[in-house]
């Protein structure tokens, strides 16, 4: 009886020792067929480092295929904890190296981490500094490749290019605005450690960074350096708190240059105040037009057929009275007897609130709307204003009256060059842009911008005429 029942305990063991062996010969294969991908990818993560390779940013060109915003290559520190030797001396090189303190230096050093960054100090390094670290023979330091963005006009266009922060992404103007196309994608170089970051016998991997998309602008680089010139001149001349200009294709509403004062050096934009910085006046700035907005008054004035500039006549004492204001005309005795052409030769005002009286407030405010005013253009940058325009309903005589003549209203240059533009262009309102293209890195076209018709807003004989 005894036998019989140590005999069943060694079956019954051995059953169990067989269920467990097919057990685990199951899971073995199971792990080895259909989970092995999993598992491969996480011991890879563990053992992986990658030091990063950043990518070049996309070039902006003019129109004409001229650099504008470039690329330099620089290096960036990078340490991996694991891998330094003497921590107090490598911290203190390296503090000495980068003229930062040996504090600032030690939560770098001593950070547990498996790979750090040694950020913003060792960001973008000259080149004297990364040859001096690269010389001193530190182990677990490493340089690697950075790019840096590079304006080789300096100040020119700086608005409209805008500037780009230590990461390489775009803060500002095309910059910002085409970020997502300039930016490309980062490579690295993939080596194996265990946990205590020694450098296992494995092969590194090298994976190569891929540079952005390249933007061509409208904007010609020749006409853009005159228009800086002028600018310039503008300023020493009379110091002036801001100045501006804009010049525009009125056929296409392509713009060929832009810029404003103040600017700024997009290279080392750090150095100026967020209002130098994120003005971008032809765009932005929003002002009476005054004396200029009579054009768009004369067009809508010939366009409806309430005057005949040749033929009709107004008599200019100097002054009219509407509301119980007095609007004068630069000429305090006045023009007497003018054709309208001559009110508009002699720039009158009171010539002008006849003109508004004339289209009345529907009609001069319905042309103020079809020539795109208070509202914003749509130019591809970022920061546009839509200026102020009266509401319909709390225009009167007065208000008539002083937006005939361009006071009262509130546009922006890029509004005004765009309206007048379609006066004289045949009377097409265009959409303004200044990116013309994207390509790739074989310049094939990815996408590109045509001319834009919004609407026609006069006809041609209303704009020959003008």
């Amino acid at each position: 009886m005894f036998i019989k029942e140590i005999d069943y305990r060694i079956r019954l063991l051995l059953v169990i020792t067989i269920i467990l062996f097919c057990f685990i010969v199951f899971r073995v294969l199971y792990i080895q067929i259909f989970e092995y991908d999993k598992l491969s990818s996480l011991a890879n993560d563990l053992w992986s480092r990658d030091l990063p390779l950043k990518a070049d940013r996309g070039l902006i060109l003019d129109r004409n295929g001229v650099v504008l915003a470039d690329n330099i290559t620089t290096t960036s520190l990078v340490l991996i904890p694991n891998q330094l030797g003497d921590k107090e001396k490598t911290s203190l090189l390296l503090s000495e190296a980068l003229g930062v303190t040996k504090e600032e230096m030690d939560k770098h050093v001593y950070k547990e981490s498996s790979i750090e960054r040694v950020h913003p100090e060792g960001r973008q390094l000259s080149y004297d500094v990364a040859d001096y670290i690269n010389s001193l023979d530190l182990p677990g330091v490493y340089l690697v490749k950075e790019s840096k963005r590079y304006y080789p006009y300096e100040d020119s266009l700086s608005h409209v290019l805008g500037y780009v922060g230590i990461d390489n992404q775009g803060l500002s103007g095309i910059e910002f605005e085409y970020d997502d196309v300039l930016t490309g994608e980062d490579g690295a170089i993939k080596y194996y450690s265990d946990a205590k970051g020694n450098t296992l016998d494995l092969s590194q991997i090298y994976v190569e960074s891929k540079s952005g998309n390249n933007v061509s602008l409208t904007i010609d680089i020749k006409v853009q350096q005159s228009l800086e010139r002028e600018l310039d001149n503008i300023v020493d001349m009379f110091l002036p708190d801001m100045a501006l200009a804009l010049v525009m294709d009125p056929n296409t509403g392509e713009i060929l240059g832009m810029s404003s004062r103040p600017n700024y050096d997009s290279n080392n934009y750090s150095d100026y105040s967020l209002e130098e910085l994120s003005r971008n006046l032809p765009i932005w700035a929003s002002y009476e037009p005054g004396s200029t907005f009579k054009i768009i008054t004369t067009a809508a004035a010939i366009e409806e057929k309430v005057v005949d500039l040749e033929k009709d006549t107004f008599y200019d004492t100097g002054s009219v009275i509407v509301s119980g204001s007095r609007i004068g005309c630069w000429k305090s005795k006045g023009h007497g007897f003018q054709t309208f052409l001559q009110v508009l030769e002699n720039s009158c005002n009171p010539g002008f609130v006849e003109l508004g009286n004339r289209l009345g407030k529907d009609t001069l405010f319905s042309y103020l709307d079809k020539f795109g005013f208070g509202k914003k253009t749509g130019v591809d940058l970022n920061g546009e204003s839509k200026g102020i325009v009266f509401d319909l309903d709390r225009v009167g005589d007065l208000e008539l009256a002083t937006t005939a003549f361009g006071q009262g209203v509130s546009v922006t240059p890029i509004q005004q060059v765009t309206a007048v533009s379609a006066v004289a262009n045949g009377g097409n309102l265009y959409k303004p842009y200044i990116v013309s293209s994207v390509s790739d890195l074989d310049n094939d076209i990815i996408s590109s911008n045509s001319p834009e018709l919004i609407s026609k807003v006069i006809s041609e004989d209303t704009s020959l005429k003008m």
